[in-house]
Formats: structure tokens, sequence, C-alpha cells
């Protein structure tokens, strides 16, 4: 499976997809417009092994919310990438059983190395 869970409003991950010029067999699905399920979510868990490696602590809405001030566990993390789209890293590649999570520059230079 190739996918990209991504954010279409989200100029970094634009820029990324450009860069990378993914062949046509990935699969590109848009978080705000499709969001992620909790077989999804689930299936990039078992790939990435926690749900905080999945979540972004740059969101505005993690320091809205105060959560930066709580302790938050694996349970939390699920919660609130389920409950809103700003919570997952993004982009996320899955290129068959690897994931890709963030648009960190060794990410991307990852990410191209398995799509070449």
């Amino acid at each position: 499976m190739k996918k990209v869970y991504y954010l279409k409003t989200c100029s970094t991950c634009i820029r990324i997809l450009k860069e990378l010029n993914l062949s046509s067999d990935f699969v590109l699905q848009d978080i705000k417009t499709e969001p992620i399920t909790v077989k999804q979510l689930e299936a990039m868990h078992a790939l990435s092994g926690s749900y905080e490696a999945l979540f972004s602590k740059r969101s505005k809405l993690y320091k809205e919310m105060g959560l930066k001030d709580q302790n938050l566990t694996e349970k939390d993390f699920k919660h609130y990438i389920l409950e809103h789209y700003t919570f997952l890293s993004r982009p996320v590649f899955i290129i068959d059983n690897n994931i890709f999570i963030g648009n960190s520059k060794k990410n991307v230079e990852a990410v191209k190395a398995a799509t070449s």
C-alpha cells in the first residue's frame, strides 16, 4: 500500500508532495475533507509503535487547549488525533510496511529513498 495523509490547505504538505513528485499509485487523503478513521489510525499506530509519534505538538490547538501542561497518555493522543485533524503530524506516508511521519528534511529524504 502507498498512501499519504496530508492537508490540502497546508503549504508545507503541498511543497513536499510537489518535491517528491509521487507516482500515480499513491492514494492521497486530505484529512480535513476525509477524516481519519479509527481503523486507519490504528494501522498507523501498528507501524509507528505509538500514538505520540503521530501527534503534532506544534498544533495551535495543543497550546490553546492547555494540553502541553498535561501529562497525556497514549489513549489521550489517539483521542485527540481522531477528534481534530490538526493533531496529526503531517504529512504521513505509508509505503508498504513503512511509515514516515512529519515534514523534517530527514523524513522527506527517507521517503525519496523509499520511492526511488
